[in-house]
């Protein structure tokens, strides 16, 4: 895996885009005040930044974001994402057996 440093601000600007989404929409619909103005604000800052990053990695001819395999590296974020959380509950499960046993 020959990832260019296009390839991880794609990982990253995305994954910011839709956690910060996620949570805007979360914070707006439990919070109360000034939670909820912040969270919409959240929410519409996740939704811009992931939208235009989309555009310039899939339908601009811009140089350096043109050559971003955006389904690639997103199969291949999703691939290791999965095996690091296998691997980290089997780690954790094999420290709780151990933890309860003593």
């Amino acid at each position: 895996m020959d990832w260019t440093i296009w390839e991880f601000l794609t990982v990253v600007i995305i994954a910011f885009a839709v956690v910060a989404l996620a949570a805007g929409v979360f914070s707006a619909y439990f919070g109360k005040g000034k939670n909820k103005g912040y969270g919409i604000l959240l929410a519409v800052v996740g939704l811009i930044v992931g939208l235009l990053w989309l555009y310039l990695i899939a339908w601009s001819n811009i140089e350096p974001f043109c050559d971003v395999a955006a389904w690639d590296v997103f199969y291949d974020a999703i691939i290791n994402l999965i095996g690091i959380l296998v691997g980290a509950l089997i780690a954790v499960g094999i420290f709780l057996v151990t933890v309860l046993k003593s």
